[in-house]
C-alpha cells in the first residue's frame, strides 16, 4: 500500500496514526505543499481534488479499488478499519460509535477545514489579509472549536476520547493540537484535551506517526 503524504498536513498525520495502530507497512510518497507539488498533473491524475493524503491499497489484500487512489483521511481511515477491523478504531455499539464520530467530525469537519493551509494561502493571497488578522483568524476558529471538544470528552474519564484504547477520534484530535501549538495556540484552557493528548504521545504508533518522523 502507498501513502501520498505531507508531513505536516494534519489529514495525512490522522492516517498515518491509523496505519501504525493496525501494524500496516505502507510506502510513503511525499508530496510537498509549499512546492505546490500537489497541483501537478502528475500527481491531480491520481487525485483530482489536488489534496494529501492519497491511499492506495494493498493489491494483495483483496481490493477491487484496481489501482485507483482513496481520497479524503476519514474515508481511507474507515476502509481500513472495515479491511483490517484489529485494533478497532471505533466502538461496537452503535450509540458509542456515533458520539466516536461526532468527535471526529468536529474536528475533520468544523475545526480543520477553516484553519487548512490553502485557506490560510488564500486569505494572505487574494484577501491581501495582513499576518496579524490571518493568525486572528485562525484562533478564532479553534478557540470555537477546541471549546466544545474540552466539553464532549469532558463528560467521562476514560484515558482516550471515548474508551480505554485510542479510537478515531483522538487520530483526529492529535494531529489538530500539534497543529495548534505550531501556530502558537494557548492550550492551557482544555487540560483534559492536554491529558488525552499526553497519553496518545506516548503510544508508539502516535510517536511513529508525528510530522518530526517524517520525511519533508
Amino acid at each position: 500500500m502507498k501513502l501520498y503524504d505531507y508531513y505536516r498536513s494534519s489529514a495525512s498525520y490522522r492516517v498515518r496514526i491509523a496505519l501504525n495502530l493496525k501494524g500496516l507497512e505502507y510506502a510513503q510518497q511525499p508530496v510537498s505543499l509549499l512546492d505546490n507539488e500537489q497541483n501537478s498533473t502528475t500527481y491531480t491524475a491520481l487525485n483530482p481534488s489536488g489534496l494529501v493524503p492519497g491511499f492506495i491499497p494493498d493489491p494483495a489484500a483483496g481490493s477491487e479499488n484496481d489501482g485507483e487512489l482513496l481520497s479524503q483521511s476519514l474515508a481511507i481511515i474507515e476502509y481500513l478499519d472495515e479491511r483490517y477491523p484489529e485494533p478497532p478504531l471505533l466502538p461496537s455499539e452503535p450509540w458509542q460509535k456515533a458520539k466516536c464520530r461526532e468527535i471526529a467530525f468536529a474536528i475533520a469537519c468544523d475545526i480543520h477545514p477553516l484553519n487548512n493551509l490553502r485557506v490560510l494561502k488564500y486569505l494572505t493571497g487574494p484577501l491581501a489579509i495582513d499576518e496579524s488578522e490571518k493568525m486572528a483568524w485562525y484562533h478564532h476558529w479553534l478557540k470555537q472549536g477546541l471549546q466544545s471538544l474540552e466539553v464532549m470528552v469532558s463528560r467521562h474519564s476514560h484515558p482516550f476520547c471515548c474508551g480505554d484504547e485510542p479510537s478515531l477520534a483522538d487520530i483526529c484530535l492529535i494531529p489538530q493540537l500539534y497543529n495548534a501549538k505550531r501556530f502558537g495556540f494557548d492550550l492551557s484552557h482544555y487540560p483534559r484535551l492536554l491529558d488525552i493528548e499526553a497519553r496518545c504521545q506516548a503510544l508508539p504508533a502516535f510517536i511513529a506517526a508525528h510530522p518530526d518522523n517524517q520525511q519533508p
